[in-house]
Order: C-alpha cells, then sequence, then structure tokens
C-alpha cells in the first residue's frame, strides 16, 4: 500500500524545509504549484530518482493519482517518499499559497 499523507501534514513539513515533488507535467505544473516544489513529470521520475534531495519526498499531483504511482517509484528506488492525498487542488482549497511560473 502506497504511503500517504494530508495536507495539513504537508503544509507543517513544508514549513520546515520538506522538498515537494510535483509529478504533473510542465503545463499544469506552470499553472500554479506548491511553492518551492521541483517538477518531475511522471513520465521520469524513475530516471531522475537519484538525483533528487535527500530527505522524506512529499510528491503531489493534480488530485492524488499519479503522485501514488510516483510514489511507487521512487520508494522501490530506495527514497523515503509519501503521496499527498488531494494533491494541489487539496492544497488550493484549503487556502494555501500558489506560486504560478516554471521556477519552484
Amino acid at each position: 500500500m502506497t504511503p500517504q499523507t494530508d495536507i495539513p501534514d504537508l503544509a507543517r513539513a513544508r514549513r520546515d524545509g520538506a522538498v515537494v515533488v510535483d509529478v504533473r507535467e510542465p503545463s499544469e505544473y506552470v499553472a500554479g504549484h506548491v511553492p518551492g516544489a521541483l517538477n518531475v513529470p511522471l513520465s521520469t521520475v524513475a530516471s531522475r530518482a537519484g538525483g533528487l534531495p535527500d530527505g522524506r519526498l512529499y510528491v503531489v499531483c493534480a488530485s492524488g493519482g499519479r503522485s501514488k504511482a510516483a510514489t511507487d517509484v521512487l520508494r522501490r528506488a530506495g527514497r523515503d517518499a509519501v503521496s499527498v492525498a488531494g494533491g494541489t487542488q487539496g492544497w488550493v482549497a484549503a487556502g494555501n499559497p500558489v506560486t504560478a511560473g516554471s521556477q519552484p
């Protein structure tokens, strides 16, 4: 079973410097993402797993489906990763800030 966390946990972890990995496509990411999130499209997660920062990875997508798949890939690669239930949509719905553009 894919480990998951929720939006309040992501908000707390992010304040403490957690690494957020957004696995949506670049066009989705540019439209709005969790501030500081790294864009690693799902199709590239396996090849980029080793190059991601150390520590727990909080994986988001639009609503939670792709982040579960990416979390499974990352965990098979030996990474500590959790899927964020609700994804970016949940982040926005909870009133959290969003950054637009191509930079994390």
